[in-house]
């Protein structure tokens, strides 16, 4: 019997993985078992190259779970070891510097087997003491037998084992008695092998036969040898891209498209990704792409290795160029990881301009599923947008789709303002601004549907890009103002006719919890609404983006800012000035008037002089004007105020633009009923 102590340079080998790893312990089983299957590859390799005798018979790896002795075995029958390959694999860890190695791994704990090649060692996370029996492939071999307890300490004798390969026993400790259930081990190499290329089995198929379920003689194979993925895509169907979809994603949509990804320069990948269907919510299941190395499960966290929009793909990828324990740091240096995310997003792009090209009518169909992707890449990756700008597209409010360049063609002749901007009209709910899109149909106009999660920030972004354009939304303003063709109708009031008109509406504005009105007269023609309710196109869209970024939630607390505008040629308009009591009037204005020019006086004769040269006196007689104008103005507007609580039109009026814009609710709402029917 052979004894001694295992080659490291310090004796916490076995603390650090237990400490380190813990948190990660459940990977130890695919530790293990992945060797297994290297075991195993590697004696179909030799023969293959006709260097072993005798046939290779089952090459299953086998795990069984021992709940009374709380073990856990992992068999395989591949090359085996003789004891002078267990004392060259097992025994000599070497290690450059063990301090320096616990310090700079720490806090990794994912890179510490990945690094130094410890995926054995990873069984001492779960076991208090692990035995080896194992007999080379090599003609002539013995059987070797080799048991350690955690330490640094080890045993090596000779041992009677009947068939090649190597058992690998682990004797569980008292916090990991749960991996000696089976139960929990089939769902272990369900997450972590149900794809490696060799077979691997845990118990016993079982059946229900007289009213319960035993146990049949198959062994229960867990794992499907040749996934999907690592077919050539001409061998191929439909049906098989949504049968693998399925077994992956039970329960769920087909998807909408697939990719089927495979390249051996400069860098080995294959996979398969599919485009779910997802209209809404960027967080939803950013974890189902699934990473893996040698058909070897590793993460489900890619973000690394895909650019971050397609993390809301679903899939597999598969590259041996992925080291099987990948840090966040490795992944966020390594330069293969960046040609592998550069090429994903070129291979994305591409498969979706494909679609666009060979069956156009089928990606519209699938655009309101597919946009949420498109958008957020288009926003993230600068080159994305490149690629994307092609295939990506416009939806109008009748449901026709346009490609960018098409759309443009479109209305540059009559959504061209005097300015030469080629302006974009749309809406975000097609109910609720209709008048709107109504007015603006009525001249010609189109008007866009945007109504996604990101359309916010890319109508900033199409602004940046698309030369000489600007978005707004259909009720951001009147129909003619949004697209100024010449200078502004002037307004044909004075400016004393605007404010009655102005004061009187505002007197009778109701209160709206988070929202302010501001009142403004402008000519609309006599066909015109009377009054026309807009939303600031700026401060909405400031709003609208505090939702989704982050050091914007102070757009958030604002209150919506809507503009009122008044029709000055309509004959409503006209008939709420007709009834105001004009002698009055006149004389309240000519006081505010008069002041204001004694105001003005004042200021020009104290303008001539130094600030230090003007007397208290006459700095009295400035702030003793402003008073009697703030005086005289406040008799003004009351005199309008008064005059307007006897219209009853000009509550109906605001009550039908907050109605029309859904601001109209409770109190308010049944008042207006009420009004309504006493009109009638």
């Amino acid at each position: 019997m052979q004894k001694g102590n295992i080659g490291i340079t310090t004796e916490n080998i076995f603390p650090v993985i237990k400490k380190f790893l813990y948190s990660d312990h459940e990977i130890f089983l695919r530790e293990l078992v992945s060797n297994a299957v290297d075991a195993t590859q590697k004696l179909k390799t030799l023969s293959r190259r006709g260097e072993t005798t005798g046939e290779l018979g089952d090459l299953t790896v086998r795990v069984k779970a021992d709940p009374k002795k709380h073990t856990l075995t992992i068999s395989d029958r591949g090359i085996g070891m003789t004891a002078e390959e267990v004392d060259k694999y097992i025994n000599q860890i070497a290690f450059s510097g063990a301090n320096e190695f616990l310090e700079k791994y720490k806090d990794d704990a994912a890179a510490i087997i990945g690094h130094f090649g410890l995926g054995f060692y990873s069984a001492f996370m779960v076991a208090k003491r692990v035995d080896i029996y194992s007999l080379s492939y090599q003609e002539g071999a013995k059987g070797v037998h080799w048991t350690c307890d955690g330490s640094p300490a080890f045993e090596m004798e000779d041992c009677d084992k009947a068939d090649r390969g190597t058992d690998i026993v682990l004797h569980l400790d008292d916090e990991s008695h749960e991996f000696a259930e089976e139960r929990k081990v089939l769902e272990l190499l369900k997450k972590y092998c149900r794809f490696l290329p060799v077979p691997v089995a845990c118990g016993k198929k079982k059946e229900w036969k007289d009213g319960k379920e035993t146990e049949t003689e198959e062994d229960n194979v867990v794992n499907v040898t040749e996934p999907l993925w690592t077919k050539a895509p001409s061998s191929l169907k439909d049906d098989d891209y949504k049968a693998f979809y399925r077994e992956l994603y039970p329960m769920t949509d087909e998807p909408l498209f697939w990719i089927h990804l495979n390249v051996d320069y400069p860098f080995n990948l294959t996979g398969v990704l599919y485009f779910p269907k997802i209209k809404s919510n960027l967080e939803v299941h950013r974890d189902r792409i699934q990473l893996y190395c040698n058909q070897v499960y590793v993460t489900d966290h890619v973000e690394n290795i895909v650019p971050d929009f397609l993390t809301l793909l679903h899939g597999v990828i598969d590259s041996p160029d992925i080291p099987l324990n990948v840090s966040r740091s490795y992944l966020q240096s390594d330069a293969n990881v960046k040609k592998i995310s550069t090429y994903i997003e070129k291979k994305v792009a591409d498969r979706l301009a494909q679609i666009f090209k060979d069956n156009r009518t089928e990606f519209e169909e699938k655009w309101d599923d597919l946009k949420l992707f498109i958008h957020y890449g288009m926003l993230s990756q600068e080159d994305f947008y490149d690629r994307a700008k092609k295939f990506a597209l416009f939806k109008d409010t009748e449901g026709k789709h346009f490609s960018y360049d098409e759309y443009r063609d479109l209305i540059k002749g009559e959504q061209t303002d005097k300015d030469g901007t080629v302006v974009y009209l749309y809406a975000q709910n097609r109910d609720e601004q209709y008048t709107y899109i109504d007015a603006a149909r009525a001249k010609g106009y189109s008007v866009l549907m945007m109504d996604g999660q990101l359309d916010a920030p890319l109508v900033g972004l199409l602004e940046q890009k698309i030369e000489k354009s600007r978005f707004v939304r259909v009720d951001s303003d009147t129909i003619d103002r949004l697209i100024p063709k010449s200078d502004a109708e002037e307004v044909k009031l004075s400016q004393e006719q605007s404010h009655r008109l102005t004061q009187a509406f505002r007197s009778r504005l109701p209160k709206v919890e988070k929202k302010e009105f501001h009142v403004e007269t402008t000519a609309m023609g006599a066909e015109g609404a009377p009054i026309v309710l807009v939303q600031s196109e700026y401060m909405r869209r400031m709003k609208e983006m505090s939702q989704i970024q982050a050091g914007m939630a102070f757009y958030g607390e604002m209150p919506d800012m809507y503009s009122m505008m008044l029709n000055t040629d309509h004959p409503l308009m006209k008939q709420v000035l007709s009834a105001m009591p004009a002698e009055q009037l006149e004389k309240a204005e000519g006081e505010v008037k008069g002041l204001q020019a004694r105001k003005a006086a004042i200021e020009a004769a104290q303008s001539k002089k130094k600030a230090d040269e003007i007397t208290d006196d006459e700095k009295a007689e400035l702030t003793t004007c402003n008073e009697q104008i703030a005086e005289a103005e406040k008799q003004r507007d009351q005199l309008i105020d008064s005059e307007a609580a006897k219209q009853e039109i000009i509550p109906q009026l605001i009550d039908l633009a907050l109605l029309q814009n859904g601001l109209l609710k409770g109190e308010a709402l049944a008042k207006f009923v009420k009004r309504s029917i006493s009109l009638l």
